[in-house]
């Protein structure tokens, strides 16, 4: 399209009425669009009243639940043993042995799986290293 000649556009006639006849059709498209609103204002319900049921029961509810959190806390601590164990003086294997094989088996599940997610980062910084080199390439494109 070629750039529009505004003179060329303001000589051409407008036909009598047009502002009028567009006036009146955008005063009806909004009076049919506030009557559909209408109806579906007119379809919800305007009291609560209804929902009042619903809240005292909620309210029931969350007090029994409270009640139901109160007594279950209170029971796990009334079960639990009087003495508290002290953890940095206990011993969990009895053979240094075992507790060192433990331990390589531990650390070789955490280096494993450290590998593996670094492996997974390697990836990850490939398709970021493509998709910035597309970027740049694309940049400069647009800035010549």
């Amino acid at each position: 399209m070629e750039q529009l000649n505004w003179k060329e556009l303001e000589q051409i006639p407008i036909p009598e009425g047009l502002e009028e006849r567009l006036s009146a059709k955008i005063d009806e498209w909004a009076s049919e669009e506030q009557g559909a609103r209408g109806k579906k204002i007119a379809q919800t319900p305007t009291s609560l009243s209804h929902l009042l049921p619903l809240t005292s029961y909620l309210k029931v509810a969350a007090i029994a639940a409270c009640v139901a959190l109160v007594f279950g806390v209170g029971y796990y601590f009334l079960q639990q043993k009087e003495e508290p164990v002290n953890l940095a003086e206990q011993d969990t294997y009895q053979d240094p042995a075992i507790a060192q094989r433990e331990a390589e088996k531990a650390l070789n599940l955490l280096a494993y799986n450290l590998n593996k997610g670094l492996g997974q980062m390697e990836k990850a910084k490939a398709i970021s290293d493509r998709a910035e080199m597309t970027l740049n390439k694309q940049l400069q494109v647009l800035e010549k």
